[in-house]
């Protein structure tokens, strides 16, 4: 890319997303490219008292980003890639995904350093319904609280004494270098991570061909295979990115991509936790089998009920 084309990155304004660009645009300018990062807030970001739910559900963290970009007013947008809805915005691509950090979730304990560990009627702080459920799934007699805001906003009113842990994304708290807070790592099959979970999307405009080009080389085609099975399973499921759904791809010891898949359910009032799990895996022959592994988990997750598991969640939570 010539020197004389800047390429402006948009990113939210946290200390993680900044973080996050800042490692996009560092890798880019060891190109040769010269950047600047345009700061934009999102309606999530601008309305942290209330739940993800009541400002807008899936998007909120995205749609000030994807707007810049179709106007013009960026080039690149960089997101959290579990934010991004599944369904493609017109005009817009997700151009490459770099090598994705700890996919799982992290608890991180005050009063105890594990989940099995917590005394009875600890209160756990915690933004998803995922989460949450899994919680009560694993541990019914704990308190379950909503928590939103940033990484240092819910580590503050963890050691403010306000919760006796919180569950956080390991790979958020990685990139903040907060690794060292991490007490335990949640992991499948008992504590399924968010589809995308620790990866990374890029996104710019489908015909500018100067910054597909220049963005390319930071693609980790591992990665990539996997959030396209872990999201079209998801879309398949119609889902959404805040539904209580679980997924993770990686490849297999043989070199194939494995997809597991977890839906949940919580009945109300007895909290009483239902989840399926699902896994395929495929030889990665051409760059159609991630979406067809993704497609034939949703498959399976909707045989064994999904979809009306997922449907009276919705009916629950609205």
């Amino acid at each position: 890319m010539p020197a004389t084309h800047l390429l402006r990155v948009g990113t939210r304004a946290s200390a993680l997303a900044r973080t996050q660009t800042g490692w996009v645009v560092d890798r880019l300018r060891a190109q040769g490219v010269d950047v600047v990062v345009e700061t934009i807030t999102t309606r999530g970001d601008d309305r942290s008292d209330l739940p993800i739910a009541k400002i807008g559900g899936d998007g909120v963290f995205v749609r000030e980003l994807e707007q810049a970009l179709r106007d013009g007013r960026i080039d690149v947008a960089v997101h959290s890639l579990k934010d991004l809805p599944t369904a493609e915005t017109p005009g817009l691509v997700l151009a490459c995904v770099p090598e994705r950090a700890t996919p799982f979730d992290a608890l991180v304990g005050r009063t105890a350093p594990r989940l099995d560990e917590l005394p009875s009627g600890a209160v756990v702080g915690t933004s998803s319904i995922r989460r949450v459920v899994q919680l009560k799934a694993a541990r019914p007699d704990l308190q379950a609280v909503p928590l939103r805001g940033n990484v240092d906003t819910r580590l503050r009113k963890l050691d403010a004494g306000e919760y006796d842990a919180v569950i956080l994304a390991a790979a958020g708290l990685e990139r903040l270098g907060l690794a060292d807070r991490i007490t335990q790592l949640m992991q499948p099959p008992e504590f399924w991570p968010a589809v995308a979970q620790g990866a990374l999307g890029i996104q710019v405009r489908a015909d500018d061909v100067r910054t597909l080009a220049a963005v390319a080389p930071l693609d980790h085609a591992t990665t990539h295979a996997a959030v396209i099975a872990e999201r079209r399973m998801l879309e398949n499921l119609a889902g959404g990115c805040l539904a209580p759904i679980g997924g993770w791809a990686r490849l297999s010891a043989a070199g194939g991509l494995v997809l597991g898949g977890c839906v949940l359910e919580m009945d109300q009032p007895t909290e009483a936790v239902r989840r399926i799990v699902a896994e395929e895996t495929v030889a990665l022959r051409d760059q159609t089998e991630p979406a067809a592994l993704g497609e034939a988990v949703a498959a399976r997750l909707r045989a064994a009920g999904a979809e009306a598991m997922l449907q009276r969640m919705r009916t629950r939570l609205a």
